[in-house]
């Protein structure tokens, strides 16, 4: 597994990862994560790839130099006899993964994750320059070849262009793709992706499973808050700022967000002017700590939109027997049936409005949670983890 972004920082990319690595040892085979690191690491497993220092852009560490990083990764590769690589990322680390592979004649499977042309316009200072000096260094180490459709309304910029690029011929240049969802399918295929790909959704492994334990449907008194939870980065594609907002119009919640970003001050300074104990901005914290959130909250809310691909936070409060809200219709293809609400609006507005519906009729907070119970099997990764397999069976199956 080759990665820009992994443990302990929290994230969807190093969830799954952590969710396929667990499932595929368990199954007998050998798993080996390369990536940057955030601290040091004892686990023999886990290969730290060169770091810029005094440069983390969202808070990450950032691998640098490209070419250190696919020597690095090159002599890991054969040190382990490695035989396929599985990407994880579209930065400088999985493009080392991509010329450590090719140098060495393994197979490459690339999933993609998310949308980084809302990424680097949401994060990157001076998104219409910055994306001109990513994407000419992207090109330097892989060539660009897709021809776009520009009439698609996500592709209506030069910006947002030069990313679909970027994302497509990468792609393009592995032997097999995973996509999590059928909408980012959908529109890959339609930006030009020519290579096998196979949908396939992400899972949590058992240990989290084991640890949300078996829950039982919520249930919301007559004189209790509506206890709300949001988790994801800090960052503007997320729009925490919406669900903030919607937090201070709605009375009767006890609202919590988890997770860090480059909006971390911003929101603090918007959820210390709301009422007392409205909303705790708790920051960075491990999944334990986000389950456990999950234990005691009534419902998630995502206000992410027209950004994600499978939030593997919406799988975890699914297994924790959660209901959940998303602002994206999108996202509605993950929720399981009578488990969660894509709202009306996909602003404050649309957020109040539902959690205020919600808040008002508890006996339908409890049918959605029994419904997420019902549908938890289904966001296990051993439920998927054949299909993985075949995935990688598939590139190591010569042509015929």
């Amino acid at each position: 597994m080759v990665t820009d972004y992994y443990l302990p920082t929290l994230g969807g990319v190093q969830t799954v990862i952590k969710a396929h690595r667990e499932a595929l040892e368990s199954a007998g085979h050998e798993v080996v994560v390369f990536a940057p690191l955030a601290e040091p690491s004892d686990d023999p497993r886990i290969v730290r790839l060169p770091t810029a220092r005094g440069f983390a852009p969202d808070g990450y560490p950032f691998t640098w130099t490209p070419s250190a990083a696919a020597s690095a990764l090159h002599d890991g590769l054969r040190r382990h006899s490695i035989e396929v690589v599985h990407v994880h990322t579209e930065m400088f680390a999985a493009l080392a993964g991509f010329e450590a592979a090719r140098e060495l004649g393994i197979p490459v499977v690339q999933t993609m994750h998310g949308r980084i042309d809302v990424y680097t316009r949401s994060v990157l200072p001076l998104p219409a320059v910055t994306t001109i000096m990513l994407a000419a260094m992207h090109r330097r180490r892989m060539s660009h070849d897709a021809h776009l459709d520009a009439s698609a309304p996500y592709a209506g910029t030069r910006t947002a262009r030069r990313m679909w690029r970027l994302m497509v011929s990468q792609a393009n240049h592995a032997d097999h793709v995973i996509v999590p969802s059928k909408h980012f399918a959908t529109k890959l295929v339609d930006q030009g992706v020519r290579t096998p790909l196979t949908v396939l959704s992400n899972g949590l492994e058992d240990t989290v499973l084991a640890e949300v334990g078996s829950p039982s449907a919520r249930v919301l008194g007559a004189d209790d808050d509506l206890r709300v939870l949001w988790c994801g980065r800090l960052s503007p594609e997320k729009r925490p700022e919406v669900f903030v907002d919607a937090a201070r119009r709605l009375a009767g919640i006890r609202a919590e967000m988890f997770g860090d970003g480059v909006a971390r001050s911003r929101v603090s300074s918007a959820a210390a002017a709301l009422p007392h104990d409205r909303l705790t901005v708790h920051g960075a914290v491990p999944q334990s700590r986000v389950l456990q959130g999950m234990r005691h909250a009534h419902v998630l809310v995502s206000s992410s939109l027209d950004f994600d691909n499978q939030p593997m936070v919406i799988l975890e409060a699914i297994a924790a027997g959660l209901p959940v809200v998303v602002t994206d219709p999108d996202l509605a293809e993950m929720l399981p049936d009578g488990g969660g609400l894509v709202t009306r609006t996909p602003d404050a507005d649309g957020i109040v409005e539902t959690l205020r519906e919600l808040r008002d009729a508890p006996d339908r907070i409890t049918a959605m949670s029994a419904a997420a119970i019902a549908h938890r099997d289904r966001v296990a990764q051993r439920t998927h983890l054949d299909a993985l397999l075949d995935v990688y069976r598939s590139v190591l199956t010569p042509p015929q």
